[in-house]
């Protein structure tokens, strides 16, 4: 055997106690090591080429030669030892033609009953001027999904604004549509909607549980957390009318769980008590937190210490979602519920989502972006409802995306799970949507190293946590 070169952008080991661990980063799998697999990590990353004769020598008598020409072969077989020197990961070359979309998310009013502090709409309005997807629109763009995602099976409609139960009979002559069409076609179609949970009433509630809605409430907290920051056009805080209406939909719904969307600002990063209360004394079945860094008014945003307050927390919570998984149990803390899919179904990732691929954004004239978070931005549209998709612009940007060149990204271990970050908080912070997240770029790879510790853990003590609660994740709506 001669002489191989180590590829160290191929992989990255965690050790956890007396195990060792194994990120296959080109697959995002992973891999625990014996004894020998591990000397041989260890030896490996600190060394650019090796040879057989070499590692024998180094061993000296303590790895049977058999063993260890095996575990070389592995490695070979992994790319983690090649030929020539490993390259730092390029991306993909590709040409993105066609745009299999099967969600279409419906932006039906510009306007808010609320005016939170920290909203990133660009094209928010109050109430009185709210601009109003018609109904000829949202039957274009049902067409338009109909018609590019012929292939699939089954086709997602997301509601959204403003506050999208301000234009409930939209809402209503949609579905009704909807449902009709995918009856005609043999299709499936699922409903989803963010709402602020002001507007819901008894009646709206069964009406959305009828037709099965995914919802997700947007809720800050506490008290003091939510109304200092999730007010009302004249300033009032919404947690007491936020909170009876939230209790009112959790008792009477029934097709799907409930979930809760935390967003974390400035001088109100306790994860901990935000999420006991929303778990534990409203009742949602899920919450997540999503950590505000890039907003237009910047003292809203959190700052480094903040961050690491932030990421702190979540750790905590994840221990607690260990527990509860070795246990048997999901204690609904969706940021870990995700990363835990991604390590199960070894999830790799060319793009950071599925914005322009399998989702896009229609506002109230029907032009087409790229995702919810970009309507009324400077960003380029791409196509409209009646023109349709404009492929070559969003191949280009698409194609642009998967470069990995230049970038952080292309050394980094965890840029098939990553990929560069959200392309919204990008453009609001870089004014680059294919800019990498920089900011986030130490605490998401500490973040995945973190799950992958409680991952392994899970699945030496209850491996059935995974057949259980995540085996047919990717597939509900």
């Amino acid at each position: 055997m001669g002489n191989l070169f180590v590829n160290r952008f191929s992989f990255h080991d965690v050790k956890l106690g007396d195990r060792h661990v194994l990120f296959h980063i080109p697959s995002s799998g992973l891999f625990e090591l014996d004894e020998v697999g591990g000397e041989l990590i260890d030896y490996l990353k600190t060394h650019e080429e090796i040879s057989f004769a070499g590692l024998q020598a180094t061993f000296n008598g303590s790895v049977q030669p058999a063993d260890l020409a095996q575990t070389l072969e592995n490695f070979r077989e992994l790319s983690i030892l090649g030929e020539a020197p490993g390259q730092p990961d390029a991306g993909m070359d590709v040409r993105i033609t066609e745009f299999p979309i099967s969600t279409v998310v419906l932006n039906v009013n510009t306007g808010c009953n609320l005016s939170c502090t920290y909203c990133y709409k660009e094209d928010l309005d109050v109430p009185t001027k709210g601009r109003r997807m018609t109904f000829d629109t949202a039957r274009k763009s049902i067409e338009l999904l109909l018609a590019e995602g012929a292939m699939h099976a089954r086709i997602n409609v997301i509601f959204f604004g403003g506050e999208p139960l301000t234009n409930l009979p939209l809402i209503k002559q949609v579905v009704e549509y909807a449902e009709g069409r995918c009856r005609e076609l043999g299709k499936q179609v699922d409903f989803s909607m963010t709402t602020n949970a002001t507007m819901l009433t008894e009646e709206i509630v069964d009406y959305l549980d009828r037709h099965r809605f995914g919802i997700s409430i947007s809720m800050d907290g506490p008290q003091a957390v939510h109304d200092r920051r999730r007010i009302t056009v004249s300033g009032q805080g919404t947690y007491a009318v936020v909170a009876a209406k939230s209790r009112m939909l959790l008792e009477r719904y029934r097709s799907k769980p409930v979930g809760v969307r935390v967003t974390l600002t400035s001088g109100f990063t306790d994860v901990l008590a935000i999420h006991a209360h929303l778990k534990d004394d409203l009742g949602f079945a899920e919450v997540g937190v999503a950590p505000a860094t890039s907003g237009a008014v910047t003292a809203f945003n959190l700052q480094a210490d903040e961050l690491r307050q932030v990421f702190d927390s979540m750790k905590t919570l994840g221990l607690a979602y260990r527990d509860a998984a070795l246990a048997g149990r999901n204690n609904g803390f969706s940021n870990m519920h995700q990363l835990m899919s991604d390590l199960y179904e070894g999830r790799k990732k060319a793009l950071p989502c599925g914005a322009g691929v399998g989702l896009l954004a229609v506002d109230h004239k029907g032009d087409l972006n790229l995702c919810h978070r970009f309507t009324g931005s400077d960003m380029p549209l791409f196509g409209n409802v009646d023109d349709g998709i404009a492929k070559q612009a969003l191949g280009s940007f698409l194609e642009d995306a998967t470069q990995r060149t230049g970038k952080g990204c292309s050394t980094c271990q965890i840029r098939n799970l990553c990929v560069g970050g959200c392309y919204h908080e990008s453009y609001a912070r870089f004014g680059d949507p294919h800019s990498p997240t920089y900011h986030y770029c130490d605490l998401m790879r500490e973040w995945v190293d973190f799950g992958i510790a409680i991952y392994m853990e899970i699945l030496q003590k209850n491996p059935r946590f995974f057949q259980t609660h995540l085996s047919n994740r990717s597939a509900q709506p």
